[in-house]
Parts: C-alpha cells; structure tokens; sequence
C-alpha cells in the first residue's frame, strides 16, 4: 500500500488547456472517434464497418418553445442523437447545460453505445441535451421545458425505441414529467419510456447509487489483479456530485480504504488522517463547497490528481488527466466514474507508467445497467429489493471486468483499447448479423 504524501504548496498547478497539445483540444466527438481508430487498428476491424460505427445513424435538433412566468415565450435549443440501435433500443441520458453542444451529445451517445456493449445489455447508445441553465428556471419553467422536450421529439422516441434517463442537472422529477408527457401523448401509462424515475413511478431500487456501485465492483476486481489490499488503501476523487459522494461512501463502507482527498468544481481538501464521509458532505451542503472542511488543508483540483494514493478516482468532468499531467499521476488505479476525465494522448502515459486505468464506459456502466434492470421491471410489472439489484448488478459488472481484462492482454493494449475491442466487437456482430454492413 502507498504511502499517502502531503503535496507540497509550491506543486505547479496544470497550465491551461490552451497549451495542451494540439490534438487534445479537439472537441468531444472527435476524441470518441480517435479512441474508436485506435481500437478498430489494433483489433483488425474491417474497414466498411468502421467507416459505419464512426458516425451516429441518426441526429435530431429541435426548438422548444416555453412560457416564461413573467410573460413571453422563449425558445430553447434541444438534441436527441441515436449513435447505433444494432443491439437494441438506444440509451441514454438528458443533460440540460447552458454549454450543451451536438458535437457532446454525440460523443456522449457513442460512449453509451460501446457502455453499453460492453455491460452486455441489450442497448444500443443515444443521448440528449438541452441548452440552457436549470438553475435560472423556476419549477414550473423546468416542467414546461420538460414536457416540450418530450412533445419535440417523441416520435423517435419510446419504450422499444430510444429510452433516455437522467444525467447532467436533470433529475428524477424531471423523468417522471417527461413520463407523464408520453403517457398523455399515447394515451397509455409508459413507464418503461424512461428511466432514473422515482421508485413510487417505477423506478428501481439500487439506482441512486448504481453508478458508484458498478465502480467499486470494478475496483474490486482490479485490486485482486494487483494484489493491492483495499482495506487502509489511500483514495483521491476529484469531483463531489453524486457518483464522487457514493464512491466515498462505498469505497469505505465496502473496503474499508481511506479517502484523504476530495475536490469538487470550487477547489479540493485534504488529510492524511482521511476525510469523515457523512462529515464532508453535511458541511458542503450548508457551505456549497469542500474547502475550507474542518481538519484539512486546500489543495487544487490539479494537485489532487496528483497525490501518492493507491486509487485515483475523477468523477467530475472531462480532460482533466492530459498529456502534461499525466507522467505526475502516481496512483496504482485511475478508475474513471466521471465521462471522458482522460485524453488519448494521457491514456498512454497511465499504460506505459504501470498504472491500471479502468475507462470511463466500463468503470461507470453501473448506472446504465441499472436503468436496465428499471427497464425490464417495467416490463413486466414486477419489481425487485435493492439486495437482488446489488447482485445482479455485481454479476454484471464482474464479467465486464474479467472479459476487458482478458482482452488486454490477448492484444497487449490498454485497458481502453481492450475495453473499445470488446464493445465495439459486440456491436460490430450485431451490424453484421442484420446485413446492414456486409
């Protein structure tokens, strides 16, 4: 186990992504598709299908008109991307974000498309936005925004179509909007249209903490790879919204590993001594921030990636570990519960420097796989206990694991590379089997 050392408060911060390299300031999309190039080299993968999988088959931009409370009507700007449905419906989320983009609602779709290959559930990937910022719209606002989504684009959407979930500022009142909205426009209760909603709509135990679940599941397994004892291991987890929050609850409930450092969006705290969980999380929720916790010191967001931990957790936001900080991440483990933390470019830097990087759509399944077992109860009207979601989703998450890291070391790549070759063969064979590449 490593010793966990306090960063010194002369450590040089990460320079602005301006003077990253080139090729890791391209846009999300385009980064999914240079890791999709890199896979498809190093598995063999036939040139026509990969000209296919590397663009979404179907993308919706809509308008959305809403009444504002204080008079007039604005217009909202909304996405649906349907990346590949060979495998099943399309999955995914809804993000409202004043910075919301086509070109990372397409990413995130094909992240889920290969998340969801790689769970081995019965998806294919979708995902979809809406420019604007929640935090300025009152409830009534957010529920016309809600239901006007839904009314733009429910015809591509639906139970055995395309079922999206929660994600980025959306919640699971907003999911049971967006399903009341479906029910009224078919005239029919549709609770297996969505998913991520309220267990008293049909939503499933186990889903709050799904995401984080899966995660520590593939901690797990990784540690038994390195014989790396979990218990006293030192964890780092950059980001404090909810999969950052479970993964500290879990990682200490389940393993009994101390977390000494946490950041979220305002800067970072730490402490050799470890950072009490139900402590921490009360005292952001009455001060909005981490810093400034009782017992620790501030440290940057930069600086927390950067610690002597045995396990690196980044569950905040995209591109944090980089070319020009990744030869300095000294954890044995990066697992990856936030999407797209990692550039290309920093993927080979982890590899070549011994360090076993769990990626971002196998480390997070968890929540997606969750939000299918919500799908299949939905189904048939029969609902399980937390306890049989934690087992089914264990078996999951087990076999993801142990068939990513076989696939590593039949090819001698990454765990990326390993975790895109298993995916994107699963989808691969299904495009083939429907005759829609040759």
């Amino acid at each position: 186990m490593a010793t966990t050392k306090q960063p010194s408060r002369t450590t040089k911060t990460a320079p602005a992504a301006k003077s990253v390299a080139k090729t890791e300031e391209l846009n999300p999309f385009k980064i999914a598709q240079a890791q999709l190039d890199k896979a498809a080299k190093a598995m063999g993968l036939e040139k026509d299908m990969h000209a296919y999988l590397r663009e979404p088959q179907r993308f919706l931009q809509v308008s959305i008109p809403v009444r504002m409370d204080r008079g007039g009507t604005k217009t909202f700007q909304g996405f649906r991307c349907q990346y590949n449905d060979a495998r099943g419906p399309t999955k995914g989320g809804i993000r409202y974000h004043p910075e919301e983009t086509a070109d990372t609602v397409k990413a995130l779709a094909a992240w889920m498309t290969w998340k969801c290959a790689v769970a081995d559930i019965p998806y294919g990937g979708g995902k979809g936005g809406v420019i604007c910022d929640p935090k300025k719209l009152s409830v009534k606002e957010l529920e016309r925004l809600s239901r006007g989504w839904v009314r733009a684009v429910h015809q591509i959407v639906g139970t055995y179509k395309d079922v999206p979930a929660p994600d980025v500022y959306t919640t699971p009142q907003v999911m049971a909007w967006m399903m009341d909205e479906m029910s009224v426009i078919h005239g029919a209760n549709e609770p297996g249209f969505i998913t991520g909603k309220p267990l008293a709509l049909g939503g499933s135990a186990g889903r709050g903490d799904a995401t984080a679940k899966g995660g520590m599941y593939h901690l797990r397994e990784a540690a038994k790879v390195l014989k790396l004892n979990l218990k006293g291991a030192t964890v780092a987890i950059q980001g404090f919204g909810n999969a950052g929050e479970y993964a500290h609850k879990l990682v200490t409930e389940m393993f009994g590993a101390k977390v000494v450092a946490v950041s979220d969006s305002k800067g970072g705290v730490y402490s050799a001594a470890g950072l009490d969980f139900a402590k921490l999380r009360e005292f952001k929720a009455r001060k909005g921030q981490v810093q400034n916790f009782p017992g620790s010191k501030k440290i940057t967001n930069a600086e927390l990636l950067e610690l002597k931990v045995d396990v690196l957790i980044p569950a905040g936001i995209e591109n944090q570990i980089r070319s020009d900080n990744a030869a300095n991440v000294k954890a044995k483990i990066v697992l990856e519960l936030a999407n797209g933390p990692t550039t290309p470019e920093a993927d080979v830097i982890l590899e070549k420097n011994g360090v076993l990087h769990i990626p971002d759509f196998l480390a997070n399944s968890g929540g997606v796989t969750v939000s299918y077992f919500e799908w299949v109860q939905n189904l048939y009207g029969y609902y399980w206990t937390a306890e049989e979601v934690y087992e089914k989703l264990d078996k999951k998450m087990t076999s993801a694991f142990n068939a990513v890291y076989a696939k590593r070391k039949e090819l001698k790549v990454d765990m990326r590379v390993a975790a895109y070759a298993v995916a994107v063969g699963r989808v691969a064979e299904a495009v083939k089997l429907r005759g829609i590449v040759a």
